[in-house]
């Protein structure tokens, strides 16, 4: 495989052609499976229940449930693709169980392509697949995630350590701010203080789009407009930089002696003995960027505010945190994940028909694993608007009603490192400090949808206490 690196005069015409190789197929739209074929849904146009996905999944997911029963469809732009909608574990177990020659994860998340690019894990389907994943999977098992702990915690520390006695702390800019430091520097491997200057807005603005954005990303026209070109002017700067950073890696003199993410990814070799090219290798960076920044620092945000909330539940926590008891806080992790949802579903691109739930699905459907129902299900989570870390201790949490991360052959690479990061997090909060919200803030905070992920409306708000002082 090419491991040449891109001149400057290319990056630009790389990341404009990544967005028209990666621009969704709008002429599938003419061969769609009949409405009468699928479950019921609703009859709005294509765009407008895409706005109702995007912007207000939180109420407009329940209420179809509610509409039309456990399974339904519905229509989303720019392709008028069709989603079919499960939530049950055992509907689940067959999403994530299913041949994944047919379940295909890449093609249902197309609409990540332009900025994830064609390579991305989450892209990617079946041989493609296994190669990518059996290239990546050494940088995240159980001896590389206890080698990355450290780190983790050093950064946390220098966080925490800032926030001063009585301050009120914006938790989700804090852990938005933290859990970038760690993918910047645990993943990315970049500690010079230059290049982490030119990468973080850069970053942010990736991070931090409009969910309208992402519905224009397969509309050529609009993106010489507004926030799309923006957007892609972003990609563009980001591209550059980290090619960059690619470059001078590849000939720096310690590679192996290094451990951070991509210092691995670039002694990796796959049966053939060929290594990952610059653009496989920017789009996998991308890829766990966008998938393991945002995503651990919103579920640190609502586990703060939780805490900060239910003084019962943080004094539990930190006494475990003063313990070293991991698993415990790994409940509160899982806990916030569970009743404040990151990410939606979990999609899948039929390309053959199958049958889910007793339900004959024709090819080219999209078959979504809720993530929104299946973790607020009174059937399958005791009283699930509570905030119970304990349910995952005392066996509670069946198999397939927790989902934040996947499942099956495509289950997140970076779960653990996400949990990992969590703790660590964690323990450094409690053991430093006690939290409260400012007054009247436990009723007033809801999610919002930024991007494709739910984040706290008003950005997770705890007031932070030195113990001790």
């Amino acid at each position: 495989m090419a491991t040449s690196t891109p001149s400057t005069t290319d990056h630009a015409r790389i990341t404009l052609r990544r967005f028209e190789r990666m621009r969704p197929d709008r002429s599938r739209a003419a061969r769609r499976p009949r409405a009468t074929d699928l479950p019921p849904g609703p009859r709005w146009p294509g765009l407008v229940q895409s706005i109702a996905l995007t912007r207000f999944r939180h109420r407009f997911v329940p209420a179809l449930r509610r509409r039309y029963g456990d399974v339904f469809t519905i229509s989303i732009v720019p392709e008028d693709q069709q989603v079919v909608f499960f939530h049950r574990p055992e509907h689940v177990r067959e999403i994530f169980a299913g041949d994944p020659e047919v379940f295909h994860a890449g093609k249902g998340n197309a609409i990540l392509g332009p900025v994830m690019g064609e390579h991305s894990l989450l892209l990617v389907d079946s041989s493609q697949h296994k190669r990518a994943r059996r290239l990546l999977m050494p940088a995240f098992n159980g001896h590389a995630l206890r080698g990355y702990e450290d780190l983790v915690s050093g950064l946390a520390k220098s966080e925490v350590g800032s926030w001063a006695h009585g301050a009120e702390v914006r938790a989700l800019d804090r852990m938005n701010a933290l859990t970038l430091e760690v993918i910047l520097q645990v993943v990315f491997g970049v500690t010079d203080e230059a290049r982490l200057a030119e990468l973080r807005p850069l970053v942010n603005k990736t991070v931090d789009i409009h969910p309208i954005v992402f519905l224009g990303w397969g509309i050529p026209q609009l993106q010489r407009l507004g926030p799309w070109k923006r957007t892609v002017d972003n990609q563009v700067e980001l591209d550059r930089v980290i090619f960059t950073e690619i470059a001078e890696r590849r000939r720096a003199t310690d590679l192996e002696h290094r451990t951070d993410v991509l210092s691995q990814l670039l002694r990796v070799r796959d049966e053939e003995g060929a290594g990952l090219g610059d653009e496989e290798l920017r789009d996998q960076l991308v890829t766990l960027l966008l998938a393991g920044h945002e995503t651990t620092a919103t579920a640190l945000a609502w586990a703060l505010h939780e805490l900060g909330k239910d003084p019962a539940a943080q004094a539990r926590a930190r006494a475990a945190a003063i313990e070293g008891d991991a698993d415990h806080l790994e409940a509160v992790l899982k806990e916030s994940m569970r009743l404040h949802p990151v990410i939606p579903m979990v999609v899948r691109q039929l390309r053959a028909p199958a049958t889910v739930g007793g339900v004959d699905l024709p090819a080219g459907v999209t078959v979504a694993a809720s993530i929104l129902l299946a973790h607020a299900d009174p059937e399958q989570h005791r009283d699930p608007e509570a905030f119970r870390p304990e349910r995952f201790a005392d066996g509670e949490v069946a198999t397939n009603t927790w989902i934040p991360f996947g499942g099956g052959v495509r289950r997140c690479l970076g779960a653990g490192f996400s949990l990992m990061e969590g703790v660590a997090v964690l323990r450094e909060v409690l053991t430093t400090h006690e939290l409260g919200l400012p007054e009247g803030e436990a009723a007033k905070e809801h999610p919002r949808v930024r991007n494709i992920t739910s984040v706290p409306d008003r950005g997770a708000r705890v007031v932070v206490r030195r113990l001790g002082a």
